[in-house]
């Protein structure tokens, strides 16, 4: 079931996710939409970040985005985007009218049931469904460990933030593609990164101080960042794709 409050936090934050978060390696947009389409929806697009990869993929690209401050990011940075205000469960679209729905770093804050038959009317037949998260690498000691601190319910079996593991109604599928990909940064962005986590943007100051003072133990004491102000960050896009039936 979906974290409300959680959820919400990300309707108080914009400019901020936009510069801490990272953002999607071109070939996880490839294997959603491996030749070009007429219109493409991005759901839950946030700032942009994985929107920036469609423009060239489809002659009309449309993002909804329910956070204010995280739309007014995206339409500045791509005005050429048709953003609308809307939500996975209230598309502000007619039947039929997409080719492929995109969702990158969203579908978990989805209620799920709604939203596949709410993607499943704005698509065309056999439309494509693109689902799309960016995970911590197994073997990045240190990664994990600041993951488990910001979301201890990743560890020791899944939860909603990993994504479907099943297939999703009304749909065919998944074929499921990962993209390894690393990314170097300092061990400030990397600390700034977690702050715009829902974990940490829905908790006190206090409890908030106490997760970065984790992170900040972790980063102190494992022999890959210890004594270190850049890191290397391994990283693995999983991406999702379906039809709709």
């Amino acid at each position: 079931m979906v974290d409300l409050r959680l959820a919400a936090s990300f309707r108080r934050i914009g400019e901020e996710y936009d510069l801490r978060r990272p953002g999607f390696p071109e070939e996880a947009a490839a294997e959603v939409l491996p030749g070009p389409v007429g219109s493409v929806l991005d759901l839950g697009a946030g700032t942009g970040k994985f929107t920036e990869l469609l423009i060239d993929r489809a002659d009309r690209v449309i993002a909804v985005e329910p956070s204010d401050p995280m739309r007014a990011v995206l339409m500045r940075k791509l005005p050429a985007v048709d953003a609308r205000d809307g939500s996975a469960e209230e598309i502000p679209l007619r039947a039929a009218s997409v080719d492929a729905v995109v969702a990158a770093q969203a579908f978990h804050w989805f209620d799920r049931e709604r939203a596949c038959a709410e993607i499943r009317r704005v698509l065309v037949p056999q439309g494509v469904l693109g689902l799309v998260w960016n995970r911590s690498v197994p073997d990045c000691t240190w990664d994990r460990a600041c993951s488990r601190i910001a979301h201890p319910a990743l560890e020791p079996g899944p939860s909603a933030l990993d994504g479907p593991s099943e297939h999703l109604p009304g749909f065919e599928g998944p074929r499921v593609v990962h993209v390894p990909w690393f990314e170097s940064i300092g061990r400030d962005e990397y600390i700034a990164r977690w702050l715009t986590v829902s974990s940490f943007l829905a908790a006190d100051p206090l409890e908030s101080a106490r997760m970065v003072a984790l992170i900040e133990d972790v980063l102190d004491t494992d022999p890959a960042t210890a004594g270190r102000s850049r890191f290397t960050l391994p990283q693995v896009t999983e991406v999702f794709v379906y039809r709709s039936l």
